[in-house]
């Protein structure tokens, strides 16, 4: 049998546009085939040796039928089914824009794409500059704004609204997104009654389940816990993902010293065993179902015994998780945007960058939890704003150089000749427009910058959010498709 990752791998010049073919790309990498081969057998070794609680009947049922052992709950996985399910998965798939079948994130490995997080307790509240508890209304303001942002190429809920009932605001969460954004949602949920009434929603906008399954506009954040547990909510969310077809990422968050080893090496090793045991049920349950490689390793700081998200050893488990994404033909979940300062600040904002820049040199595919203040118990807006200036410099940092003839421009040079300048070259008129021009960042000198009100980065970034927020309008959707939400809703 063919393990997934020795399948052949597209070149890049099968999905990379021709005008991008010439440039030469900035590249972080760390580990070597030997190295994830290595850390592959440690996570083989723990499903086969140590084993994973599962706590689903119908999950259970799977991995016995497929040869797993297993004692009441305990499973243990041998290393060929793992090969199975790694040979299974797709290696790329498409999330869709609302309604229609034009592709709006392509996870092939080599994209990358960045959306809010989910689920924050607090909302920093650009109109007013309080903190406070997420209303409905701050939800969909909050997606108009990702739907502006050029940058933002998914939404996630990113606050827990507290005017609606407690049991089912994952519901109304999702409902508020289809409303407000375009852009595919990303999603979570309770148990398996929210993933039904979130499926038909969903469905009822693309026209029914087989069409959503074809044309996908969400994906599933699941999460195994971790060390070695599959809850019964979470299993029966991963395998009702599986059945329709829905995109999902089951991603453990595996927390260094806490509920993981200490060392980064160990906490990656549980955290590939776990998501790996989550592919296994995931494939057994429907064969090339799509599925996206990911895992959450971070740590406590044991001063303080917070789990933290501003920090080298955060971004060095993302680095591992690309790698590992790449070793197995599988694209990446990944983290970006996001700080551990309580405001907008220098904090927030070198924290943001290091984590934007590490995705695109990492190549992590799909990346949340931009706006994450508070090491993701507040969102921001005006963090979001910040970021989308970050990601576009960042993005056009990665994208390279191009050395050919045109670029190196020696003919240019010799027309110019010695104590000449370029400004009136029809090669300056030709390719000035390549450079990177910033919307939010400020270039001025100090007189013009002060005449125009001296404003800083942070007060520009709340102008631009409240401005999007009021004035950005979203497609609405058909009255018989609210009309049948309204329904699920009332269910």
């Amino acid at each position: 049998m063919t393990s997934q990752h020795q399948r052949k791998r597209k070149t890049n010049s099968e999905n990379t546009p021709f005008s991008e073919l010439p440039h030469i790309r900035p590249t972080l990498s760390m580990l070597d085939r030997q190295t994830c081969l290595r850390i592959h057998q440690a996570s083989c070794q723990i499903l086969h040796q140590t084993g994973i609680h599962v706590n689903c009947q119908p999950g259970l049922d799977l991995l016995k039928q497929a040869g797993a052992q297993i004692t009441d709950n305990l499973v243990k996985i041998p290393p060929s089914l793992v090969e199975w399910a790694l040979a299974s998965a797709p290696e790329s798939f498409n999330l869709y824009k609302r309604g229609t079948n034009e592709v709006a994130v392509r996870l092939d490995g080599e994209e990358v794409y960045f959306g809010p997080g989910s689920d924050t307790l607090r909302y920093l509240d650009p109109r007013t500059g309080a903190r406070r508890d997420f209303q409905l209304a701050d939800i969909a303001d909050v997606m108009r704004l990702c739907d502006a942002l050029p940058e933002i190429g998914f939404v996630m809920s990113v606050g827990i609204p507290r005017d609606v009932p407690g049991e089912v605001y994952f519901r109304h969460q999702f409902a508020t997104m289809l409303e407000n954004t375009t852009k595919p949602i990303v999603f979570v949920c309770n148990d398996l009654a929210d993933i039904e009434a979130i499926g038909a929603m969903a469905g009822a906008v693309a026209g029914g389940m087989d069409k959503l399954a074809q044309y996908p506009t969400l994906l599933l954040y699941s999460e195994p816990t971790t060390p070695l547990q599959h809850s019964r909510e979470a299993a029966d969310k991963l395998l009702y993902a599986a059945e329709h077809r829905i995109p999902v990422t089951h991603s453990p968050a595996p927390m260094m010293g806490g509920t993981a080893p200490i060392t980064l090496a160990g906490a990656v090793a549980l955290g590939n065993a776990e998501m790996l045991s989550g592919l296994v049920m995931h494939q057994l349950k429907n064969p090339g179902a799509p599925f996206l490689y990911g895992h959450g390793v971070h740590h406590m700081d044991m001063k303080t015994m917070i789990s933290v998200y501003g920090a080298p050893e955060f971004q060095l488990a993302r680095v591992m998780a690309a790698e590992m994404g790449r070793f197995y033909h599988l694209p990446v979940w990944g983290y970006s945007g996001h700080s551990d300062s309580k405001v907008v600040d220098a904090q927030a904002a070198a924290d943001t960058q290091f984590a934007v820049q590490t995705a695109l040199l990492a190549r992590t595919n799909l990346n949340h939890d931009v706006g994450y203040l508070e090491a993701g118990l507040t969102n921001s807006p005006e963090l979001m704003v910040i970021a989308n200036e970050i990601i576009g410099m960042t993005r056009y940092f990665t994208r390279g150089v191009r050395i050919d003839d045109e670029s190196l421009a020696v003919d240019v040079i010799d027309r110019v000749g010695p104590g000449g300048q370029f400004l009136d070259q029809d090669h300056t008129f030709a390719h000035w427009r390549e450079f990177w021009m910033p919307g939010l960042f400020d270039r001025q000198r100090l007189e013009p910058w002060q005449a125009a009100g001296s404003r800083d980065v942070h007060s520009r970034a709340r102008e631009v959010a409240v401005s999007l927020m009021d004035e950005h309008t979203v497609d609405p959707l058909p009255g018989p498709v609210k009309d049948e939400i309204e329904k699920i809703l009332k269910s």
